[in-house]
């Protein structure tokens, strides 16, 4: 095995694949030009634009124009630096996105052209924004597409149509109201690790036109007896999302009662589904030793390892000691959802397929004890075998889903689970 030519070609087969009826195809190498890490990447895309030929190719270099407050000026030397250094493994630059909390001047913006070889119109000023979403805007104002449809030869190509991003700008930046969602997590103190999460609320708030700030949690401040009355009744909505492992599993629980008996809007996804179904096993349904297997051995496990299900390739058979990430449920799967459920209403739909990514299910036996107090199966596999989706009728907005809907969502068109939330919250918010 070696890097070249068995790596490059694994690299540039992977980005060629399902390609045929696309227009247009983006390939992004992360980290730093000069790591050794992305070499091997860098090298598969200089042979790429050799075998497809430069004009059907483009290559675009984000770099780092600094700014030195002591000096009061931008500097272009570490601009230069990169482009010599991605230029010397054989990649030469053809747009360069500038990086810059300071407007670029048109001086600096010609050295740059100058130095590195490109366009002075190819040399983008990029600069900090106030929303990811405002940056295609401010990239056709500095003449980016422009530039990208000189590079491939299409000319008399009509203007775009930015209305739709104009309005979702015209949303964030004038909210008509705002709502407080609580997340209760056990990795709030990692802003990262909840991004599609974060994302998908700022969707829903704009579906609704209010700001919507996030409140973050921990979990096992309420393992500890902080007051959890305190932390949650300002909320006007409560976020259970979800995590692996037993840590904090007792404060989300805390957490499912306190928004069941208070009536405030519930949404828990993956893991805050099965503290939900636990909740509602241990407190409406009379099974007091209600645990997961996950958490360790239990004598009712309300929630256990999966070990077989149907996927588009056919049965798939995992074991409890196989490696933890052969044994998940990852991609799309189907559901059906129960006529005249809530969520039925929220899709407006019996079918859906949503994306997975989880190693324990709610037991599907469990189901009819559940439901005798309360908590209702409303979205079931196609086989009718695992849970995916339950929600309590007697409830304002009690939901919780097996799946992620947060990777799904999108600021065009946020996902109706995130936009229902926020609307609850929102109704929630007029009542305290």
């Amino acid at each position: 095995m070696q890097v070249v030519p068995h790596v490059t070609d694994a690299i540039k087969a992977f980005a060629r694949a399902e390609t045929d009826d696309l227009d247009f195809v983006l390939c992004e190498i992360g980290g730093t030009v000069g790591d050794i890490e992305s070499l091997p990447f860098i090298e598969a895309i200089r042979q790429l634009r050799n075998e497809e030929g430069r004009d059907k190719t483009l290559s675009v270099h984000v770099t780092l124009v600094p700014y030195i407050a002591a000096a009061g000026e931008l500097k272009t030397k570490p601009t230069q630096h990169s482009v010599r250094e991605l230029a010397s493994l054989g990649v030469q630059p053809d747009i360069l996105l500038c990086r810059c909390e300071k407007p670029l001047p048109e001086g600096e913006r010609a050295k740059i052209a100058q130095f590195c070889n490109v366009r002075k119109e190819a040399v983008i000023p990029a600069l900090d924004a106030d929303s990811i979403y405002s940056v295609p805007v401010q990239y056709h104002g500095e003449g980016l597409d422009s530039e990208v449809l000189r590079a491939f030869g299409l000319h008399d190509v009509r203007e775009p149509d930015l209305t739709a991003w104009y309005d979702i700008m015209d949303r964030k930046r004038h909210p008509e109201g705002e709502v407080t969602i609580g997340v209760v997590g056990k990795y709030v103190s990692l802003p990262d690790a909840y991004k599609s999460l974060n994302e998908a609320l700022a969707h829903g708030g704009m579906a609704n036109r209010v700001k919507v700030n996030i409140r973050w949690l921990d979990a096992e401040m309420f393992e500890r007896g902080d007051d959890l009355a305190a932390q949650l009744e300002p909320m006007h909505g409560i976020l259970v999302p979800g995590g692996f492992g037993e840590r904090g599993s007792e404060g989300k629980i805390e957490s499912v009662k306190f928004a069941r008996e208070r009536g405030v809007p519930f949404f828990g996804i993956c893991l805050g589904m099965q503290m939900a179904c636990i909740e509602a096993a241990r407190n409406t349904s009379g099974i007091e030793k209600a645990s997961s297997t996950e958490f360790g051995p239990t004598d009712e496990p309300v929630v256990g390892l999966i070990t077989e299900w149907m996927s588009a390739e056919g049965l798939q058979k995992r074991g409890a000691n196989t490696d933890l990430g052969g044994t998940m449920r990852l991609g799309a799967y189907e559901a059906k959802l129960s006529p005249n459920s809530h969520v039925a209403t929220i899709y407006g739909a019996n079918d859906i397929s949503e994306r997975h990514r989880h190693r324990y299910e709610v037991n599907g036996a469990y189901r009819d004890r559940l439901e005798s107090g309360g908590l209702v199966f409303s979205g079931m596999s196609p086989d009718g075998m695992l849970p995916e989706i339950v929600e309590r009728p007697d409830h304002p907005w009690f939901i919780g889903v097996q799946f992620h809907p947060e990777l799904k969502s999108k600021p065009f068109d946020p996902h109706p689970l995130f936009k229902g939330f926020i609307e609850a919250a929102v109704k929630q918010s007029r009542l305290v």
